[in-house]
């Protein structure tokens, strides 16, 4: 029998991230990851020391041979001889690899890691924008400062790099040291000196530590994340005394593990603490100069801006210390003459250097020397930025004067040279590229069996352990005698096969050793799973909205919509508590307790739109909540009908996976991310089942849906069934067809079609006669597969994109065909985590909200309009071979526009495209673009939704203020979809005064990280939208009446009364003592982080809780003062008493009054023997509600608690719920 080869397990075995801490010096420390599990390729690098010209080479180095060349090799040969070469390298100096560019560098680091571990491999990157741009980079800051500081700290390390990261100065290796700050327990300094070291290191000061680069202090604890270790740390004072070191988690915020020290780095690679009002001088100097020199050649209007950019920065030098675009004045952080920076070579004074591909570098290096200069010069001459921006890079023929000191190996295919590196020795390895089976299993075969019989050792490596082990079980079966290794021991010798996993670039055939080793591209055709480090600060699940800020628009359960103004702190009855202070209609002011902080929520609705305000004591808010209430249940009531009737309905029960859909599954040649992998178990489990599938699956564009029904529709087709896929334009189901094809290309016996107006109706015919014939597998197309000409002969699932967008009586069409089929429907328009849980139960919903790990961060600008940016973000994206989207949302002027771009970039192809062009004509001028027959598309804001283009890489949206929040981020997905990084550029015209809602909306695009307030924002708006796609137009105007957030209160509500399983929450109950109990502004001064507390606080249950609650608190905020202590402790009984239906806890005079809600009578044997006591003396009364009264409980208290009141009536009031069972 042939061997059934599939990709199988193509896990990442090699590549880690490479942000982490701890070491000797303690976490805060620089030192690599722990790499549980990891294996390295032992036996592979045994068998290569072993070679005569490894052994000669090495015996060269010890012998002071300067510069050496080893030539005949390629990809993965040349890493695994720099691993052999390695050997520890005996603590002697480290290593840099300099190659041409950063794809490269990144292969040879993934090589390294998997062949040496994670331990002293580290990559140097390069910063994708000039200095003097106004764009963070900390990901990338941070990874070079955790480079330098780890060479400073004498770390032995294999630094990977390339020419443009190599050629950006940084800051001198002295002043890196200097700079950095050492803490350890026991050690003396004032949180405050700590806080100014933290703003002159660059840190951003925040109410809460959320990613690199940030701190908090909050009393006596000081929260930092500095961009070189892996997590952030928490340091704990008494007084000026380092009590504590430890680490915590950003998103719950609680400490994690202990440490004794703690080093904090610079985030940045350039200077630390510096005299900014002496640069500051010395920048309004340097631009005067130059401005006049600019006047002088006739460019007035440049010279103007220069000065004015010139003195905006010195004030912000003044006053911030740290700021995006900062960078640009590294020269005169030094020296004038920029002469005391420095690049990586100084890192590295005694460095060995292997220089990958010498001609290549030079070409490359040369090519980026004079692109870097030509741009700093075009923004000179434009008034961007001052001259000296050209000192922050190095040449590369500098570069190469500095090389020469350090003994060098060049590695190279060819046996070429380059300027100033003619070798002292040259070796040519016998080493050629490993010939690719393309999964041929009848070849591979043949092969294994003659290299077994020539005693070649074969070492087959793919990524994951399990596939190894299948593998090497398969290979034994047809006689070949292949060993399953995972750690990689066994030595590579006489003719053995070895299967184990790790990740290297390619595979090669060597004669000494005689060795062969195959990787999953040679075996099987594919590359491997592609996956990247994630960006430490990308990517993080948004859990909540609810942030409140004054000014925020509120939902009050009984008096409806107010503005919440902030919280005050107010003493009443001589005792202090906080209110939140809410305002409606009419100037009226609510002052809610905090313990009632659960029947506040804040409005969202959608838009901008200004809710209205409800007045206090109307009826208005009752009515409308009312009618909310009503037709939520009719909503949910039909719901739940359909679910029921379809439970009912026999479907078709798919079989469990055959090994074919491994085989197709296993080809995919990107990592799934976990909600994939969830959301294709769910589906599969519904295919399965004898009942019909009716699932939803929700997901932002780009987040892997289709793979997800790619998967359905393959597992449909091998169980001998059709698929349909329905998608509303044709643009998309041309994308789709695209996708199906090269996705199921290793599967040509299955037939795929595609059916909209593009095909011609003698094609169309074809299509339906081999329809109905069952001879097409999938077809996919638009609303012309819903006419009643369309026959299938076996339908089996039913795959419907964005259902929503289809008219009317397509969805009468849609829903007749989904009566007895599986049905699978996408959407590109995320679905609220809140109205996901509301209906559980009522519709199958898969959600996918992890991002793909394959994506660049999109670099956001939000700036003045201005031609000579425009200019130069068409040619940088144009130069790179990528396309742009223009957004022009003026039809009236659009060709003008297209002119003056003409005019602006000669060589650029423009087409236009709007909404009144005929559906025809648009749809030809998106597939132009789709097929690269334009460089930019110049359009209207149609490419919101539903265009998913790679090579589109540069936005440019033309007056930006004038959209939503919400459209601004759907535009901005639809860039940085591929492995390049993507630019967006939102402009304003240039003086145009921005209205204050317009302002705010862009200040949040500024902030338009996965963790700013801008994208929380647009998630809001879009998931409302969502909200109005999946449950309709009328629900869509309850939510906007009620808020998004009660609306999905009322709603789940609703589902559960009608399921059966509703359970009223009991009343709340009022504790009103004589305590000071709330949070005092010394405690937690941040307002948001306050609120937060007290929603935890009024979520107690039980006694459990509120411990765990106050060891919480006192590792974010310190120890509790007796406010905080108080008021956790009333939580408990709170909770307690409202269980046992007490409306309030007060005191009257010297009594406790324990009264009951309307209705309530608490067990009479309990209140008896309650009664019967003699000390405190209770008294039982009736009448609106039933009364116990405890006298003298507060005389009583100050004896019980020794002179402490509060103790004392803790003691009162634990006796009375345990006496009545609370």
């Amino acid at each position: 029998m042939a061997i059934q080869l599939a990709p199988v397990g193509l896990t990442p075995g090699g590549l880690l991230p490479y942000h982490s801490a701890g070491v000797d010096a303690g976490r805060g420390a620089l030192a690599p990851p722990e790499a549980e599990g990891y294996f390295l390729l032992e036996s592979l690098l045994d068998a290569f020391r072993s070679n005569p010209e490894i052994i000669e080479t090495k015996k060269a180095l010890r012998q002071g041979v300067v510069r050496q060349l080893l030539s005949g090799i390629g990809a993965s040969q040349k890493t695994t001889i720099m691993a052999s070469l390695w050997d520890g390298n005996e603590g002697s100096r480290p290593w840099l690899l300099v190659t041409h560019n950063a794809y490269q560098a990144v292969r040879i680091y993934e090589d390294l890691v998997t062949l040496l571990g994670p331990q002293d491999i580290e990559l140097f990157p390069a910063m994708d924008t000039l200095p003097h741009e106004e764009t963070s980079e900390l990901e990338n800051q941070g990874a070079r400062a955790r480079v330098l500081a780890r060479l400073v700290m004498g770390e032995q390390l294999i630094v990977i790099t390339h020419f443009s990261a190599l050629s950006r100065k940084t800051m001198p290796p002295e002043l890196l040291r200097k700079d950095t700050l050492r803490l350890c327990s026991g050690q003396e300094i004032a949180p405050a000196e700590l806080v100014n070291h933290a703003v002159n290191l660059g840190y951003e000061r925040v109410d809460r530590v959320e990613g690199p680069g940030q701190f908090a202090r909050r009393g006596g604890i000081f929260d930092i994340w500095p961009p070189t270790t892996g997590e952030p740390y928490r340091v704990e004072f008494f007084g000026d005394e380092v009590e504590s070191i430890r680490t915590f988690e950003p998103i719950g915020q609680r400490s994690t593990s202990q440490d004794t020290k703690l080093l904090i780095w610079p985030t940045r690679d350039s200077a630390g603490d510096v005299d900014g009002y002496a640069i500051g001088e010395l920048v309004r100097e340097k631009a005067a100069v130059q401005a006049i020199a600019l006047r002088g050649a006739g460019m007035a209007e440049a010279g103007d801006r220069l000065e004015q950019t010139m003195n905006e920065m010195s004030e912000r030098l003044e006053q911030l210390g740290h700021f995006p675009g900062r960078d640009q004045f590294m020269p005169f952080f030094y020296d004038k003459a920029g002469a005391g920076m420095t690049t990586l070579l100084d890192y590295m004074p005694e460095a060995l250097v292997f220089l990958d591909e010498p001609v290549r570098i030079q070409e490359y290096g040369q090519a980026a020397e004079r692109e870097i200069a030509e741009t700093i010069m075009a923004n000179i001459e434009r008034g961007f930025t001052l001259r000296d921006e050209l000192d922050i890079f190095a040449g590369y023929d500098e570069i190469m004067n500095v090389i020469e000191y350090h003994d060098t190996i060049a590695m190279a295919m060819l046996p070429t040279q380059t300027r100033g590196q003619r070798p002292e020795r040259t070796v040519t390895f016998p080493i050629r590229t490993a010939r690719s089976f393309q999964g041929k299993s009848d070849r591979l075969k043949e092969e294994l069996q003659r290299w077994q019989q020539d005693r070649v050792a074969v070492l087959l490596l793919v990524h994951d352990s399990e596939q190894a082990h299948h593998l090497s079980n398969m290979l034994r079966e047809e006689g070949i005698n292949a060993f399953h290794d995972p750690e990689c021991r066994t030595p590579l010798e006489g003719g053995i096969t070895v299967v184990s996993f790790g990740k290297l670039e390619s595979g090669f055939e060597c004669t000494q050793p005689r060795l062969v080793v195959l990787t999953v591209h040679e075996i099987f055709g594919r590359q491997e799973k592609k996956k990247r480090a994630r960006f430490a600060n990308e990517g993080i699940k948004i859990s909540t909205y609810t942030d409140l800020r004054a000014g925020d628009y509120v939902v009050h359960a009984n008096h409806g919509i107010g503005q919440y103004l902030g919280m005050k702190t107010l003493l009443v009855a001589g005792v202090h508590r906080d209110y939140m202070h809410v305002q409606y209609a009419g100037g009226d002011a609510l002052y809610v307790p905090v313990e009632q902080v659960n029947l506040l929520q804040k409005f969202v609705g959608s838009g901008d739109d200004v809710p209205k305000l409800h007045k206090l004591g109307g009826t208005d808010w009752q009515k409308t909540k009312t009618r909310v209430k009503e037709s939520v249940k009719e909503m949910a009531d039909g719901l739940l009908k359909l679910y029921a009737v379809r439970e009912t309905m026999p479907g078709f029960a798919f079989a469990p996976d055959s090994p074919w859909q491994a085989q197709f599954e296993d080809a995919f040649i990107y990592e799934e991310t976990p909600d994939q992998v969830k959301a294709i178990a769910e589906i599969k489990g519904d295919m399965e089942d004898s009942q019909a599938m009716d699932r939803l699956l929700c997901g932002d564009v780009g987040y892997g849906k289709t793979e997800v029904a790619i998967r359905a529709a393959f597992k449909a087709v091998d169980n001998g069934k059709q698929v349909v896929v329905l998608v509303p334009t044709t643009i998309l189901a041309q994308q789709h067809y695209q996708t199906f094809l090269d996705r199921f290309a290793d599967f040509p016996a299955i037939s795929i079609r595609s059916l909209s107006r593009f095909q011609s109706p003698k094609e169309q015919k074809e299509t339906l006669k081999l329809l109905a014939q069952g001879r097409v597998d999938i077809v996919i197309g638009t609303h012309r597969l819903l006419s009643n000409d369309i026959i299938f002969k076996n339908l089996g699932l039913l795959i419907v994109d964005e259902e929503q967008r289809f008219g009317v009586i397509h969805k009468e069409r849609i829903k007749e065909m989904r009566k007895n089929v599986d049905v699978l429907t996408l959407t590109a328009t995320p679905i609220p985590r809140t109205l996901h849980m509301a209906l559980v139960g009522v519709r199958d919903m898969s959600v996918i909200e992890t991002p793909p790990e394959d994506r660049f961060p999109v670099r956001t600008y939000v700036t003045e309009y201005n031609d000579g940016l425009i200019q130069e973000a068409i040619q940088r994206e144009l130069a790179r071979g990528g396309q742009i989207y223009f957004v022009y949302n003026r039809i009236e002027s659009i060709d003008q526009m297209a002119n003056h771009l003409q005019e602006l970039v000669p060589d650029a192809r423009i087409l236009i495209g709007h909404g009144q062009m005929s559906e025809d004509m648009l749809e030809r001028v998106m597939l132009d673009f789709i097929d690269g027959e334009a460089d930019i598309l110049l359009c209207t804001t149609i490419i919101e939704s539903g265009m998913d283009i790679a090579n589109v890489n540069t936005l440019i949206v033309y007056d930006a203020d004038r959209l939503g929040l919400a459209q601004l981020y759907q535009l901005r997905g639809r860039v940085g979809r591929s492995n390049r990084i993507a630019y967006a550029y939102f402009t304003f015209r240039k003086d145009k005064v921005v209205n204050e809602v317009a302002e705010k909306r862009l200040q949040a695009i500024r902030d338009f990280t996965e963790l700013g307030s801008g994208f929380k924002i647009a998630m809001r708006d879009l998931e409302i939208r969502g909200a109005g796609n999946l449950l309709g137009a009328e629900q869509h105007g309850h939510i906007t009446s009620v808020g998004f957030e009660m609306y999905c209160r009322l709603l789940e509500e609703a589902v559960q009364e009608l399921r059966g399983n509703y359970q009223p929450e009991p009343p709340d109950t009022a504790v009103e003592l004589p305590l000071d109990a709330y949070l005092p502004d010394t405690y937690i001064p941040d307002v948001r982080q306050k609120v937060e507390m007290y929603k935890k606080i009024a979520a107690v249950r039980n006694a459990t809780e509120a411990e765990q609650l106050a060891v919480e608190m006192k590792d974010r905020f310190g120890e509790l003062p007796e406010e905080v202590a108080n008021l956790v402790t009333l939580s408990v009984f709170r909770a307690r008493f409202r269980a046992v239906g007490v409306q309030s806890i007060s005191t009257e005079r010297d009594a406790l009054v324990i009264r009951f809600h309307e209705g309530v009578t608490p067990d009479s044997a309990k209140v008896q023997q309650l009664l019967r006591q003699k000390r405190p003396r209770v008294t039982y009364h009736t009448g609106k509600g039933v009364q116990l009264r405890v006298h003298g409980a507060v005389a009583m208290a100050q004896v019980m608690g020794a002179g402490a009141a509060a103790a004392g009536l803790v003691k009162v009031l634990q006796h009375l719920a345990d006496a009545l069972g609370a």
